[in-house]
């Protein structure tokens, strides 16, 4: 049954129609990532030394040009750039070509996952503003749960597995909003459609990857009592991409 809110929206499941639409959906939603990616990965302060020595070298070497200093600067901050936006594409493409490839399979045929809209009234037009997607994890063990982390450190972990008893868990592989609709509580009703899901199939925690520049997803996960159980530094990317964009991926939970 759909659910409804002061700001005139609703939240149903997803339909074959809604396809084009939650792709191009998911797709700015992860590619709006890059760059707080690349501006937090340029505050760093080991960046901001190579950037500045990297600049004095082309100052340097361009015999007193600033033009070529910023030049050099630029470059770096290019490359920079360029990792970030790498790894969020990447992991994009990655996901456009396995699951959300065919959703009708994988979400709607099959019962241990879901895929949710969240639907607004526009100038007397329903237009889909938001959506969450939950996969289900059944019969895998604590090694298996974070094998995507890639030599991840574990923290606060055990509970989690003493809960789950089989091994069944529900993980939130998608959720986006678009920027409009944002701060209107809509991440909180789609948040709270995942976890009533995972209550009807009977999972013991809902879990959520989120990255450092997330911080709109950090905050959502700790105000549903979601507790951080692990991070790592590697993604999918190439591992030097992934050092010069120092994303951290955080592993949220939260029992159920």
């Amino acid at each position: 049954m759909a659910q409804k809110n002061n700001f005139q929206f609703s939240i149903r499941k997803y339909s074959p129609s809604d396809e084009n639409v939650v792709k191009s959906l998911f797709r700015d939603g992860i590619l709006e990532h890059v760059y707080p990616a690349f501006f937090k990965a340029m505050s760093h302060p080991d960046h901001v030394g190579i950037a500045l020595s990297i600049s004095m070298a082309g100052y340097v070497l361009g015999g007193s040009s600033y033009f070529q200093a910023l030049l050099f600067g630029s470059a770096w901050a290019g490359l920079i750039y360029y990792c970030c936006h790498e790894i969020y594409e990447g992991y994009m493409t990655r996901r456009l070509s396995t699951d959300m490839a065919d959703i009708q399979a994988n979400y709607l045929e099959n019962p241990d996952n879901g895929l949710w809209v969240a639907e607004a009234d526009v100038n007397g037009q329903s237009k889909v503003v938001g959506m969450v997607a939950v996969t289900g994890r059944r019969g895998e063990g604590e090694g298996e749960r974070f094998d995507d982390c890639n030599g991840g450190v574990m923290a606060g972990g055990s509970e989690f597995a003493q809960e789950a008893g089989d091994g069944s868990y529900g993980e939130i592989s998608h959720m986006a909003v678009v920027f409009p609709w944002r701060r209107r509580n809509l991440g909180s009703q789609l948040t709270r459609k995942a976890l009533d899901f995972c209550k009807e199939r009977g999972y013991a925690h809902l879990a959520m990857d989120v990255t450092s520049p997330q911080t709109a997803a950090v905050s959502l996960c700790q105000k549903f009592g979601f507790v951080q159980t692990a991070a790592h530094s590697s993604t999918h990317a190439n591992r030097w991409f992934s050092k010069l964009a120092r994303i951290n991926v955080m592993r949220m939970e939260k029992l159920i």
